[in-house]
């Protein structure tokens, strides 16, 4: 199967999952459950990574900035700015990436092995809308309170570490935060987030609703989710920042 074959089919997928909901009721009970699923349990996971993240920008930067021509809250803006621009919303996409879409790929794909999407088909239920678009919503949602948490951690990391290690102190490190505060950075890491959430929802929507095959093929459309997700999201930071940032 040739990439555009993909494209077009991953596209008449999505333009399936948003077409009207049969039961309302339903849908919001679903999407309750989904954000529970894929938001709320991945706040731990995101802010430890966050705050040793944090850490360790803090503590390369310092390093690296030993020379006296630098003011030491230096050290806090660039670990700041790190962490709001690409910290916050890429690299968290990608552990979203690696979490929740390789169990979006292993949910739906053994939906399909065992049949229970052909079960739902023949009542007459849009299974593509009653899947995914839950699961698109749903982290589409919560993705921005997710990237807001991992800044708060991660700077909160960077000060931790930063003073624990006597690196910079905390006056200068708060000087550091505040000093030319740009606040559309969070706008534009936000926008981010919530992009890069619709991607990991139906990239591993789409690999796990073709899914053909038995539980080794589950397995692959898992693995291939979490690749494919990871590619798209570089490719959109990548525009997303050349659109919003000149």
């Amino acid at each position: 199967m040739n990439l555009l074959e993909h494209i077009g089919k991953y596209t008449l997928l999505v333009k399936r999952s948003f077409s009207r909901p049969e039961s309302h009721k339903v849908y919001y009970r679903r999407l309750v459950a989904e954000m529970e699923l894929l938001g709320i349990n991945s706040t731990g996971i995101v802010a430890i990574i966050s705050f040793f993240m944090g850490a360790v920008i803090t503590i390369q930067t310092a390093y690296n900035t030993e020379s006296p021509l630098f003011p030491s809250y230096l050290i806090g803006l660039a670990a700041r700015d790190a962490i709001i621009l690409e910290f916050s919303s890429t690299i968290v996409a990608l552990i979203l990436a690696g979490k929740v879409g390789s169990n979006i790929a292993s949910e739906i794909g053994t939906m399909r092995v065992t049949e229970q999407i052909d079960a739902l088909e023949i009542m007459g239920v849009n299974s593509a809308a009653y899947l995914i678009l839950p699961k698109i919503i749903a982290l589409m949602i919560l993705a921005p309170f997710l990237s807001m948490l991992s800044m708060v951690v991660g700077i909160f990391g960077g000060w931790i570490a930063g003073t624990a290690a006597g690196v910079v102190t905390t006056p200068d490190y708060i000087y550091g935060i505040q000093y030319v505060f740009i606040p559309y950075y969070i706008t534009y890491s936000l926008i981010k987030s919530v992009v890069f959430a619709f991607i990991i929802t139906t990239v591993s929507s789409y690999h796990g609703y073709y899914t053909r095959g038995g539980a080794l093929e589950v397995g692959r459309s898992s693995t291939l989710a979490v690749v494919h997700s990871s590619v798209v999201i570089l490719l959109f930071n990548l525009i997303l920042t050349q659109l919003l940032l000149s």
